[in-house]
């Protein structure tokens, strides 16, 4: 057992594990399928799950879905019902049809901190093989009973996303296809979380990668790929209502150094300018990267040193992970 706090990724030899079929063909700059036997694992029963989210409430971490949203939809979390009822009250009816909470971060409490990076240590060695250096890990649980949806946006971290309970379709677009979304999109969503230009449109579908995932069924999908879920009725019965998901999320040395990339790209585009994507030209990376590493820092700076900075903190701070 180790810190919470401590971020580094330890390889652990386990029966609870993701596996690629193939190994050798798994890249982490390509969607996969993979599998999991995690439903299987103690803290990812339905009671102990309950049990983490009345660990989180007082976090404020436990955030409820509104009910009619639809794939586009912009994401609307809260940390209060939308009825005002408790997390108690949520409970005692959540196989009700529409009901939804995601439990956030999930790696403040030591023994799911423990059990995150014991999921992407048995992934460790593959993903390391391209991409160095796993940290920030973090966890994101996914409760609905259907139907139910999570809107279309974009992340900034690698994501391992294991189905533990019931059914959900899982649509993932190529992180590098800029007529999904744009390159100022992705800068604005980096940069500063921004999911303005990140939107769905109905003729993405035929693009879309699709994952109709039962218990045992995993996705692996590299930062910044488009992504929403659905879970309908047609497999709901006694005794399985609930469809639970977990987004186990981590940065590396990759995603740190384009990260960087993208925060001097914005600059240059603020200054009117057209900067190629990252990927275009190994030396305007190189330089972009090196700007942008001392971009991160300086703001980062900034907000730990002005308390006046700090009323601009979600502006001002760089992203995780990039400096």
């Amino acid at each position: 057992m180790y810190a919470s706090g401590d971020n580094a990724v330890r390889p652990t030899a386990t029966t609870y594990r993701v596996w690629a079929d193939d190994p050798e063909r798994f890249s982490t700059y390509r969607v996969a399928a993979l599998h999991h036997n995690l439903h299987e694992h103690p803290l990812f029963q339905v009671p102990e799950l309950v049990k983490l989210a009345i660990e989180l409430a007082p976090r404020e971490q436990c955030r409820f879905m509104r009910q009619g949203m639809t794939v586009a939809s912009a994401i609307a979390h809260d940390s209060r019902h939308p009825d005002g009822r408790s997390l108690e009250e949520f409970f005692q009816r959540m196989e009700e049809p529409g009901s939804s909470v995601a439990l956030y971060n999930i790696e403040v409490i030591p023994r799911y901190n423990d059990l995150l990076h014991l999921i992407v240590g048995s992934m460790r060695a593959l993903v390391e093989r391209e991409q160095p250096d796993i940290f920030l890990v973090n966890g994101f649980v996914f409760f609905s009973a259907p139907p139910s949806v999570t809107p279309f946006h974009i992340d900034r971290e690698n994501n391992f996303w294991l189905q533990l309970h019931g059914r959900k379709t899982l649509d993932v677009w190529d992180h590098r296809d800029r007529s999904i979304v744009p390159a100022d999109g992705v800068e604005d969503f980096i940069v500063t979380q921004s999911l303005r230009k990140v939107r769905f449109k109905e003729e993405f579908m035929p693009r879309a990668l699709e994952f109709n995932a039962g218990p045992g069924d995993a996705v692996y999908f590299p930062s910044t790929s488009p992504h929403m879920t659905r879970s309908v009725t047609d497999w709901v019965g006694p005794g399985n209502r609930l469809s639970i998901s977990i987004g186990v999320t981590f940065y590396t040395s990759v995603t740190r150094r384009l990260a960087r990339i993208h925060q001097t790209s914005r600059l240059l585009r603020k200054c009117g300018l057209s900067p190629s994507y990252p990927g275009e030209s190994a030396l305007a990376d190189a330089s972009k990267a090196a700007v942008g590493g001392l971009i991160g820092a300086a703001r980062a700076r900034i907000v730990g040193m002005s308390s006046k900075a700090r009323r601009f903190k979600r502006s001002l701070t760089p992203p995780p992970g990039s400096y």
